[in-house]
């Protein structure tokens, strides 16, 4: 069964920076992609970043410029690191991974923008 934790949510002031963990709970180069959504309140669920196994990056147009994914094989683990935060980033920020489609999903971390 495969598991991934999400950690590192917090309030954050406008302005700042936040880095987002998943570990997963097997080696992230079994899956096809990883990735990151996120969800506000009466919103979709949106993508905003995703790894391929080649390491083939993309990043929504809402947040590009402003946020990084990255990973680390060694610890299973997938980083989005967040700069120049807005109260409009808050949301719940879910890690996400396929295998072909199969989907699998974190259990989502908070993320709150607000002075």
């Amino acid at each position: 069964q495969v598991q991934l934790v999400e950690s590192g949510g917090g309030l954050v002031q406008p302005g700042g920076s936040l880095t987002l963990s998943c570990e997963a709970s097997e080696n992230i180069f079994n899956f096809n992609s990883m990735g990151w959504f996120r969800q506000s309140p009466g919103k979709e669920r949106e993508l905003i970043a995703t790894i391929n196994v080649g390491g083939r990056i993309h990043y929504a147009d809402s947040v590009k410029g402003r946020i990084t994914i990255s990973r680390d094989g060694d610890r299973k683990t997938v980083y989005l690191f967040m700069n120049n935060l807005k109260p409009e980033d808050t949301a719940v920020y879910y890690c996400h991974a396929n295998i072909l489609s199969r989907q699998y999903w974190g259990q989502g971390t908070q993320v709150t923008v607000a002075s």
